[in-house]
C-alpha cells in the first residue's frame, strides 16, 4: 500500500521510515509534487497534525498521514506544547531548549511528557492515533543524537536522555513510534 507521509522534516522521515519498515510504500512530498508549506494553525497538537493531512488529500487526492508533536512540561502548564518547535521564536533547537531550561530555572518539578498525534487519511476516511511517552527534564543537555529536545529528555525507566540513546533505542520507546504502532496495527486490519 502506498501512503505519502506529509512532511518535510527529514529526521521524522527517517524515524518513520525505520519504524515502518517494508510493509508500507512510503511517499513523500515531493514525490507528490508537493511543495508548499503545510499549514499548522490550529493552535493544537491533533488540529495541527489533521490540518497537515487534510491540505494533502484535497490538493493531491494521495492517502496520506500527517503527525504533530510536542513536548508538554508540568510545571510550565503544558507550555511549549504546539509551540514546542518554535518555542524561542526560532525553529533552532539549541535556542529552544535554552529557552525551557531558563524557563525552568529554580522549578523542582521536572515532569514532562512528549505527545504525537497522527493523522491518517485513508481514501478520504479519518483516523487519528495519540502516542506519548512521560518522563523529565534535566538540568543540561545530555547527547548528541535525535533532535528537538531529545538532549535534555529523560523517559521514564531510563537513565539516557533520547539524545544518548541510538535511534533503534528511541524508535522502540517513543512517542512517535507508539502512536506510529497505532496507525500501522489499523492498516494491517484494512489490508489483512
Amino acid at each position: 500500500m502506498e501512503l505519502c507521509f506529509a512532511t518535510n522534516n527529514a529526521h521524522k522521515l527517517d524515524e518513520v521510515s525505520a519504524i515502518l519498515g517494508d510493509a508500507f510504500t512510503l511517499k513523500t512530498l515531493s514525490d507528490i509534487g508537493c511543495t508548499d508549506e503545510l499549514p499548522e494553525t490550529s493552535g493544537t497538537i491533533p488540529g495541527n497534525s489533521r490540518q497537515k493531512a487534510e491540505y494533502v488529500w484535497t490538493h493531491f487526492g494521495v492517502s496520506c498521514f500527517a503527525d504533530d508533536s510536542g513536548l508538554e512540561v508540568d510545571a510550565l502548564n503544558g507550555e511549549p506544547g504546539v509551540d514546542s518547535a518554535h518555542y524561542s521564536g526560532t525553529r533552532d533547537h539549541a535556542r529552544n531548549i535554552e529557552t525551557l531550561l531558563t524557563n525552568l530555572s529554580g522549578q523542582t518539578n521536572r515532569r514532562a511528557r512528549f505527545v504525537t498525534v497522527f493523522t491518517l487519511i485513508l481514501h478520504g476516511v479519518e483516523h487519528q492515533f495519540e502516542g506519548t511517552v512521560d518522563g523529565q527534564i534535566l538540568t543540561e543537555v545530555r547527547g548528541a543524537g535525535g533532535f528537538g529536545y531529545d538532549p535534555i529528555f529523560q523517559p521514564d525507566g531510563h537513565d539516557r536522555t533520547f539524545a544518548e540513546m541510538s535511534s533503534a533505542e528511541k524508535n522502540g520507546i517513543s512517542h512517535r513510534s507508539r502512536a506510529l504502532s497505532k496507525m500501522v496495527a489499523y492498516l494491517s486490519e484494512q489490508v489483512g
